[in-house]
Parts: structure tokens; C-alpha cells; sequence
């Protein structure tokens, strides 16, 4: 393990050139003559839907790919990474949007792994404990050293990891979606960490689908879409709705035409709920929420803090230990998920591939899953009418836009956002009475997303209750007429959408009581006008 004895990081890079970029897999063009260039001290964002090419182009740029034409250049100088420990060497750090740490180990001794030690067999950690405290001075990215990394929160874990590619050296940064389980004001610290590191000449490559934040924290931004590059703009005059034009090739809507609605009768009362997570740990604290027809509560709050749990609680999927959950005045709580459908309740679930979907199966099989038993689909207890099952799933492919070769094609061979677009349809089919969302975008197109955000409110209108939980506050705030948000496993505050800021729900994502959070609002303002 070779330790470095300075704490900051290679000679700037002025340049960084790739050129004709083609890498070709099995069937697929991924990346199609592309160009791209960062500069020293610059942020760069990299925009594209899924399958555009983003992230293949940047696994070549840190050697985790070869690509099969093309050129790389640093400062002029034409180099080939094999490996990733070849980028690190040239100054090319990235952090990816899950995190490679390894929980059971320290701080200190994540950063220590792949590194030479002086002490032959004994690691370095009081030495790289004592370097890492002066880059976190220097860059504000408070970490203790001697932490165990399981036992960091999420942004405290992205602090590892950026501390970690500074203290290899990174004069180059790409970032993978480094706001996506970030809060609100967790993303604003980071943007400052981040013009801190431009200011030393460090460039930065930010791959993130939150334009809002793009069009805040870079410099310029390249789009690209199938493969190849689109433009590259300044991000001076950039607009979401160009931006979004370049990526998917045709307009985005972004303001939502909501429909003023009365909320009626209640479809879901949840009281009092607790349950334990996959560790055994309480994952639920007593919570309580109710959902109403014709009305979209929104679930706010960082990846982890209860939002998986309830969601399978409310389905059958996660048994409880207190409390009870009441679909339609019928508690079900204990009951199984079939018995829960039967009352008229649907689920999105957050691991499509997983809960969602069968990989093996064609588009129609997996359309059926939930009813194969029901007529036209089925001839008795017995017998499936594959002539029924295809056409309904033709009809779903073609109101959902769902892009497939067609109804007999595997599940597997679908991008995500179709394959989601395929479970919306199937739920959406037996036209519930309650919809449970859990993460319904999450991965998924712009493109896709505005579709399946169109058909939430749509069902809204339609009467139908729905709980919408997502980690994208934008998601939360566009669709949702009450907010709920959960911190480590109870809700901590309920607001209507109508009354709510950005800000309010980032604090209360972050752990702060709404009263803490509007006496300190009140306390600034007080001081700005003094």
C-alpha cells in the first residue's frame, strides 16, 4: 500500500480530451464517435437518458472500459487507461453513485485500501488519519478518521469517498448522480465543497438527471443522446426545457396542469405502526398517515430512514410488530398481499427487477402477473387465453408507449423505464381504489418519467388514493398534494404542498422539527433586516 506524503492533489490538469470515442457491446452502439473536454477548474455536466452513453463513456475515461476507436488526451499528451489504477495515477478519481466503502472498516483504513504501507504489513492510518483531517479542513468535509464507515450517515459516506479520490491525488473528479441521496441542504454544502475544489484547479465531470441543480452548479454542459453527442453548451443561457429538448429529442413538460380536487372518502389509515428492517432493527417507529381519494401524499426523505418499510407493510409484504393498517375501513394489518390486492390496492414497488418484474419472462407474461386468473386472460381455474393475454398487452405497450420488439419479447431486454412503464400498466389495470408508488422513477428517462408522472395524475383525477414515495424532492413537490416526511423511521412532520418551500421539507428531511426550522428562518430574517 503506497501512501501519499502531500495532502494535495496532482498538478492541475488544463485539459482533458477525448476524441471519435466508440465502444461498441454485443448488438449494441453504446458510444458513437463522441468528443468531450473538461477543463482545469471547471464543472462539466454530462446529461443523456439511460442507454445514451454517459456512463460507458466514462468508464472509459477511468479504465474500466477499452474503447474500440478513438483517442484520449491529457494536456496534449495521448495516453491509454487499462485499468482504473492507471487513471488514479494520472489524476482521474470518480464516485460512483453507490458507494464503495467497506462498512466493517474505518475511515482511515477504507482510504488505506490499495495503498502501500512504510511499515510493510502494518497499515498507515495514524499517518493517513492525520492527512485526511488536513484535506477535510481544507475542503470542509468534516470526517472523523477513525470512524466505522457502516456507521456514517449517507452524506457523511460521500465525504469519505471524495476525501478518498483527493488523497490518491484526483485532479480530475467525475461525480455519478452525487446529490441522489442527498438532502436538500446536504446538496448545497456539497456544491460548496465543490467550487472550493475548481478554485484549486481541479475539474470536475457532474453526471446527475436534477437539472435544477446542473444549471446551478456547472460551467458548461454536454448532452447525449443515442450514443452520440448532441452539443455542448455554456451553462450561461441554458433553460431545463432546452436542455430536456436535447436529451430526448422533442419537448418536456415540466409544469403540470393540476387539477384543483376535493379529497374524499379515506382509502388507507396506517396508526401507530412498527416494524423492523432487513438487520432486525426497528425500521418503523410508530407511524401514522392517512390517504384520501383522489389525492397524491407524497413520502419525502432520505434513502433509508423507513420508506421501504412501510411501503411493505402496507402491502403484506413486511410483517409489523405494533399498530394496525386499515385499507377502506378493513384492517388488513397481518393480512396477505392477495388479500390486500382483493380489496383494491396496487404496488409499484422500489426494486422493479427484484419485487417488480420476472427477468425471464416475456413483456406479456410479466403484464399478467397479478391477473392471470381474471377473465378474458383465463378460461377457467386452468387454462391461460394466450390469445387474450397478448392483445391486452399490446393495447398496454401501445397506450404507454412502451418501447419493446413486442408482446413475446423478454422483460429483461427493456430499458428501464419501460420495463416500469410495463408495471404501471399492469397495476393500473385493475383500476385500484389505492396505489402504493414506491420510487416509481427512480432510474428512469426523462422522457419516461414525465409519462409516468402524466399517469399519476391522471389516477389522481380518476379518484384513486394514491401514496407517492420518492427520495426526489422535485417528484415530491410537482405531484403531491400533502407531504409527509420520514427521518429514521417516523414521520416527522405533515404539510400541505400548497404551504410548503423546499427548504421547510430539506429540514425536516435532515432531522429538523418544523418549529426549529421556522424560528431559525425567523432568526435570519430578523438579523437581515437589523
Amino acid at each position: 500500500m503506497a501512501t501519499r506524503h502531500d495532502t494535495a492533489p496532482l498538478p492541475p490538469i488544463a485539459s482533458l480530451h477525448m476524441r471519435g470515442i466508440v465502444k461498441r457491446f454485443p448488438g449494441v452502439l453504446a458510444v458513437d464517435g463522441v468528443d468531450f473536454e473538461v477543463r482545469a477548474g471547471e464543472v462539466h455536466a454530462l446529461l443523456g437518458e439511460n442507454g445514451a452513453g454517459k456512463s460507458t463513456l466514462m468508464k472509459i475515461l477511468y479504465g474500466l472500459h477499452q474503447p474500440d476507436a478513438g483517442t484520449i488526451a491529457l494536456d496534449g499528451e495521448p495516453i491509454r487507461l487499462r485499468t482504473p489504477h492507471e487513471a488514479i495515477g494520472r489524476g482521474i478519481g470518480m464516485v460512483h453513485q453507490h458507494f464503495m466503502l467497506v462498512p466493517s472498516l474505518t475511515v482511515a483504513e477504507n482510504v488505506a485500501l490499495g495503498l502501500r504501507s512504510s511499515r510493510g504489513w502494518l497499515l498507515d492510518t495514524d499517518v493517513i488519519a492525520r492527512r485526511l483531517r488536513a484535506l477535510s479542513e481544507r475542503y470542509h468535509l468534516k470526517v472523523d478518521p477513525h470512524a466505522v464507515a457502516g456507521t456514517l450517515a449517507v452524506g457523511e459516506q460521500q465525504r469519505v469517498e471524495l476525501l478518498r479520490a483527493l488523497y490518491k491525488g484526483a485532479a480530475l473528479l467525475i461525480l455519478d448522480e452525487p446529490t441522489a441521496v442527498l438532502t436538500p441542504g446536504e446538496a448545497d454544502d456539497l456544491f460548496v465543497v465543490l467550487r472550493q475544489m475548481t478554485s484549486d484547479g481541479i475539474g470536475i465531470v457532474f453526471i446527475s438527471h436534477k437539472l435544477g441543480e446542473v444549471l446551478a452548479i456547472t460551467d458548461r454542459i454536454t448532452v447525449l443522446r443515442d450514443g452520440r453527442r448532441i452539443d455542448t453548451v455554456p451553462t450561461r443561457g441554458a433553460t431545463r426545457a432546452g436542455l430536456a429538448q436535447m436529451m430526448v429529442g422533442r419537448p418536456i413538460l415540466f409544469d403540470y396542469v393540476r387539477q384543483p380536487g376535493t379529497a374524499g372518502e379515506r382509502r388507507l389509515m396506517v396508526t401507530d405502526l412498527h416494524a423492523l428492517n432487513e438487520r432486525g432493527e426497528p425500521g418503523l417507529r410508530g407511524v401514522a398517515l392517512d390517504v384520501c381519494a383522489g389525492e397524491i401524499v407524497g413520502v419525502a426523505g432520505v434513502s433509508g430512514n423507513g420508506q421501504r418499510e412501510l411501503a411493505e407493510a402496507i402491502v403484506g409484504l413486511r410483517s409489523t410488530q405494533r399498530g394496525t393498517v386499515a385499507i377502506g375501513g378493513v384492517n388488513v394489518t397481518g393480512r396477505s398481499p392477495a388479500h390486500i390486492k382483493a380489496l383494491g390496492a396496487a404496488y409499484i414497488p422500489e426494486e422493479r427487477m427484484i419485487d417488480g418484474a420476472i427477468a425471464q419472462m416475456t413483456c406479456a407474461e410479466n403484464y399478467i402477473l397479478q391477473n392471470h386468473d381474471r377473465q378474458p386472460l383465463a378460461r377457467g381455474r386452468l387454462l391461460l387465453n394466450f390469445t387474450a393475454i397478448r392483445a391486452a398487452c399490446a393495447d398496454a405497450i401501445r397506450i404507454y408507449a412502451i418501447k419493446t420488439p413486442g408482446t413475446d419479447t423478454p422483460i429483461k431486454a427493456l430499458s428501464g423505464g419501460n420495463i416500469q412503464k410495463l408495471i404501471l400498466a399492469r397495476e393500473l389495470a385493475r383500476s385500484p381504489r389505492l396505489l402504493v408508488a414506491a420510487q416509481p422513477t427512480r432510474g428512469v428517462d426523462i422522457g419516461a418519467t414525465e409519462a409516468i408522472h402524466r399517469r399519476l395524475l391522471e389516477e389522481r383525477a380518476r379518484g384513486t388514493a394514491i401514496l407517492l414515495i420518492s427520495e426526489d424532492l422535485d417528484e415530491i413537490m410537482a405531484l403531491s398534494d400533502r407531504i409527509a416526511v420520514m427521518y429514521e423511521g417516523q414521520i416527522v412532520g405533515m404539510v400541505d404542498r400548497a404551504d410548503s418551500t423546499v427548504g421547510q421539507i430539506g429540514a425536516l428531511m435532515a432531522g429538523t422539527t418544523l418549529t426549529a426550522h421556522i424560528l431559525e428562518n425567523t432568526a435570519e430574517n430578523t438579523e437581515s433586516i437589523r
